[in-house]
């Protein structure tokens, strides 16, 4: 992932931009500033943890119950997606058979939670850019303690917390919008 991010920053002709990622994106941002802190000017995380499933657990183990098969248009297929679909629709693709369903294997995304797992205090820690921490008060993946202690350990670092789940930026787009501008306003 991280050497996809250069790439593309390369391809754009970015020397140095501020980056934005969510959950596993976070995760990224955060390694590739620790990695190439010249080419980051601001970091923006939102739910992303400095320690990840540690204790053996995959937050993503719901994407297994996501459908793999297939329906024969696009709102048949966001209809079996439940209430999943609003996070996942925008993933939905006609496949070469005239039939839709998601771009994505379900079991890949799991798999690729799980090699991210461990203990990334020192990633976290590696920059000195500013830093936005955005949480989700209401069932995000970040803990209360853990957002304070990554506040602490990484200076620099502003945290806010919305009150919404995990997917901040879903469930509450004008809180997500409002924190984002106004860091960046201030870097």
């Amino acid at each position: 992932y991280l050497a996809d991010l250069k790439a593309l920053m390369d391809h754009l002709g970015l020397d140095r931009a501020a980056l934005l990622g969510h959950s596993l994106g976070a995760i990224n941002a955060y390694q590739f500033a620790a990695r190439h802190p010249e080419r980051v000017t601001a970091l923006i995380n939102a739910e992303g943890c400095a320690e990840l499933g540690v204790d053996g657990s995959n937050p993503l183990a719901f994407v297994l119950n996501l459908p793999e098969g297939s329906a024969p248009g696009r709102e048949a297929f966001v209809a079996q997606l439940g209430p999943f679909a609003p996070h996942f629709e925008s993933a939905v693709r006609e496949r070469p058979d005239g039939t839709w369903g998601l771009h994505f294997h379900p079991q890949d995304m799991y798999d690729s939670e799980n090699q991210v797992h461990g203990d990334h205090w020192a990633d976290w820690t590696g920059s000195t850019c500013p830093a936005l921490l955005v949480r989700g008060a209401k069932g995000g993946v970040l803990p209360a303690e853990r957002a304070a202690q990554m506040v602490t350990r990484r200076p620099g670092t502003h945290l806010v917390e919305l009150e919404t789940d995990h997917f901040v930026y879903a469930n509450d787009p004008a809180g997500f919008a409002a924190a984002v501008r106004g860091f960046l306003a201030a870097v």
